[in-house]
């Protein structure tokens, strides 16, 4: 685990998206609140000058440092923002001023890790920092951070991809995710948990878009169905049966079932599933068990009924699951 004790910077220039830059201080804000341990987080805004920046947003950041003031400096994280402008096309296009490239290319030699969020990919590849590695961006271009740099292995699926010290972070609101990533990393998981429960998020999602993600917060209306989908989560890893639900709630299997289904439109059965599935992603993507202590863990029983369920729910299996969207070094 990371001792905590150097400085985030997070980069400014005209027309970056608002939300890139002000979510991720909040979140190592929340992290200082949380624990003595992020007492240390120091995040500064660093722009060309000390005029003010002016967002996609219409709004107005005061940096408060300029990168000409940090070139003494020590860096611990240098989070990359993105920005848009129209193309000759009429398209937006992520914007890559030559001048921040070579800001960003001369902070990554003095910082630990080097991240970006949305299409702030654009920049770390074009400042050479991405050749080689895997990468993610906003959805919307990927092919052309693809096209653009054919020495980087583009994969527009998951939130955040890790590759060594350089993080990249997929749409706008992903720079959360990303947040409480690199909390995870310095300080760990229950920490970053603690963070994303203030930030009111149902879950740290460790990576993985949504077309991936398993909808276990359908709505629901009454205290019996809340307490049996906590009941679920509590006893996940054993061998949960209708009847034993049922039981539990203190109703008949019929009516359980009817319940499953006018609540959350689903049967108790393809229920259980799905936390199960959610429960062995997140642990492909950040632990180093063995697909059988998974499937174990997680109530599949065998290792069988996991490929089963993971090619079922998300049509691929857990071993190419973990390949691509694992968040830990291996």
């Amino acid at each position: 685990m990371h001792t905590v004790d150097q400085l985030i910077v997070i980069v400014l220039f005209d027309q970056v998206d608002l939300l890139d830059v002000t979510g991720p201080p909040e979140v190592f804000h929340l992290a200082r609140r949380e624990t003595e341990e992020a007492a240390a987080y120091d995040v500064v805004l660093a722009a060309e000058t000390m005029d003010p920046v002016v967002t996609a947003a219409g709004v107005r950041v005061l940096p408060d440092v300029t990168f000409d003031a940090l070139a003494s400096r020590s860096i611990d994280t240098v989070i990359v923002p993105g920005a848009v402008e129209p193309g000759d096309d009429g398209r937006l296009r992520p914007t890559v001023d030559p001048v921040v490239v070579r800001r960003v290319r001369q902070l990554s030699a003095r910082a630990r890790r080097m991240t970006s969020v949305c299409v702030g990919a654009h920049i770390l590849a074009a400042a050479g920092l991405l050749d080689g590695k895997r990468a993610t961006t906003h959805w919307s271009t990927a092919q052309q951070l693809a096209a653009d740099h054919p020495a980087v292995e583009v994969d527009a699926d998951p939130i955040f991809i890790r590759q060594g010290d350089v993080w990249t972070g997929a749409g706008i609101s992903a720079c959360l995710d990303l947040s409480l990533a690199l909390i995870a990393d310095d300080l760990g998981e229950a920490v970053a948990l603690r963070v994303a429960r203030q930030l009111v998020m149902y879950l740290k999602r460790p990576s993985g878009q949504s077309q991936f993600s398993v909808p276990l917060e359908q709505a629901s209306t009454t205290r019996r169905i809340e307490d049996l989908r906590h009941y679920i989560l509590r006893h996940i890893a054993e061998p949960l049966t209708v009847t034993q639900l049922a039981e539990h709630a203190h109703i008949s299997d019929r009516q359980l079932t009817r319940i499953f289904k006018n609540e959350l439109g689903t049967t108790p059965h393809a229920y259980i599933e799905s936390v199960r599935v959610e429960r062995a992603r997140h642990q492909l993507e950040s632990t180093d068990a063995t697909l059988e202590r998974v499937a174990s863990a997680c109530g599949f029983g065998t290792l069988d009924t996991l490929v089963r369920s993971f090619r079922r729910r998300l049509d691929t299996t857990p071993t190419e699951y973990r390949r691509r969207f694992r968040t830990t070094p291996a």
